[in-house]
């Protein structure tokens, strides 16, 4: 390509990227219906992603079978970007062997290409950082190493942590256009994990703020991501809002999964998917328990996986208090899960608001039962469920121990 008509090319996708038109369909999904699938925001793509030419490469980390949402969204994204008339690699990892399908649609095309991976050790420090920097190796090598990839869209999310560096490394070789979906901001969500801010953490924040600075545009999952994004300096025309939506179609009138036969004929309340550091324990847990003592009518199940989940087993067992574990099944399985609910639970701790937004939020609103919110009005799952004056909706702050099991009192009713 001549290079006059590549700078005219970057010139277009830069103007549709900062376009802060608000008639743009991403803008449009802040006011979103959500009591039925019919009334949810269809999987629009930003104009500067559906309008440029250009090959998009989009990079995750895990992919479907394997279970993780952001590749399950991606997936999703993907094949509507393709829809468009887009040229899309998708590229994610898989505990399975190397392949590389395609999907095409009409004129667009969809190529999927899995990377083989280990998964890490949640537990390990080190061995996650190790792991991390390996894997955003590969992936971003996938990247630079194919040949389309000079002067190509570069779509890449917070899965895996830190992938921000590598894509930045990317745009300077390869002269890319960098377009970043923050699913979770880092190290900030390790700050707030620690409950504090040592020095080296502080010095590794300033220098990801450089980087993000890099970046030509930003796709954000909620209100509350835009905030901290504004605050860190990043102007507003180059953040457009693009929130996830359901990873399958639910529709609150599926049949029942089966309920655990330990809670007997008790009222379910289901937490369901990760449930890791940003996850609020302490007030469920001793919220909980104080709800059973007092005669109360609700039991526990935990369909869920994460590091905070011990932790939370482990209490409930010690006071006696009913619940049943099971592990997350495979995706077509969520609609009947969420059915068998009479109540779901998002939990999220005060100092990860921004940092982190739950994404079963958009299943549970699709399930239209009622949920219980244990974390502050200022995430946007707050906002998402009183804008869509969603029934039954109930909010406890952190700490707020006899909120949750007043809260539990009233749904019970």
């Amino acid at each position: 390509m001549p290079k006059v008509k590549f700078r005219q090319t970057i010139h277009r996708c830069k103007s549709l990227a900062t376009d802060p038109s608000p008639q743009s369909l991403d803008e449009r999904t802040t006011a979103f219906n959500v009591a039925a699938t019919e009334n949810l925001p269809a999987a629009s793509n930003s104009t500067e992603i559906v309008s440029c030419q250009r090959r998009l490469f989009y990079v995750v980390d895990w992919l479907p079978p394997d279970f993780g949402a952001v590749g399950q969204y991606a997936l999703l994204f993907g094949r509507e970007i393709a829809k468009t008339g887009r040229k899309i690699s998708l590229i994610g990892l898989t505990s399975g062997v190397r392949q590389i399908r395609h999907e095409n649609f009409d004129t667009g095309v969809l190529e999927i290409k899995l990377v083989p991976a280990e998964r890490y050790n949640k537990s390990g420090l080190i061995s996650r950082l190790v792991w991390t920097v390996r894997t955003n190796l590969r992936l971003i090598w996938e990247v630079v190493r194919d040949p389309r990839s000079q002067g190509a869209q570069i779509l890449f999310t917070g899965s895996p942590p830190f992938m921000l560096f590598f894509a930045v490394f990317a745009k300077w070789l390869r002269r890319n256009w960098l377009i970043y979906r923050i699913t979770d901001f880092y190290p900030e969500v390790l700050i707030a994990a620690l409950g504090k801010r040592p020095l080296p953490l502080v010095f590794f924040e300033k220098l990801t703020w450089f980087f993000r600075r890099r970046v030509d545009a930003f796709q954000v999952l909620g209100e509350d991501q835009r905030r901290l994004l504004l605050a860190g300096g990043i102007s507003p025309e180059r953040i457009t809002l693009k929130r996830d939506i359901p990873p399958i179609t639910i529709t609150g009138s599926e049949v029942p999964a089966q309920r655990p036969s330990v809670l007997g004929s008790r009222k379910v309340l289901l937490y369901s998917g990760n449930y890791g550091v940003a996850h609020e324990i302490d007030t469920v847990v001793e919220g909980f328990i104080r709800h059973h003592n007092g005669g109360g009518l609700f039991g526990l199940w935990l369909n869920a996986s994460g590091s905070a989940l011990k932790s939370v087993i482990g209490r409930l067992q010690a006071a006696g208090i009913p619940f049943a574990h099971t592990e997350p099944g495979p995706l077509e399985q969520l609609p009947a899960l969420l059915a068998a609910a009479d109540v779901h639970l998002i939990t999220l701790r005060t100092s990860f608001a921004g940092l982190v937004l739950p994404s079963k939020i958009y299943a549970c609103l699709s399930s239209g039962r009622p949920i219980l919110f244990v974390g502050p009005k200022s995430s946007d799952v707050h906002l998402l469920c009183t804008e869509a004056k969603h029934p039954g909706y109930q909010q406890v702050d952190p700490g707020d121990v006899d909120g949750f099991a007043r809260a539990l009192a009233r749904l019970a009713q």
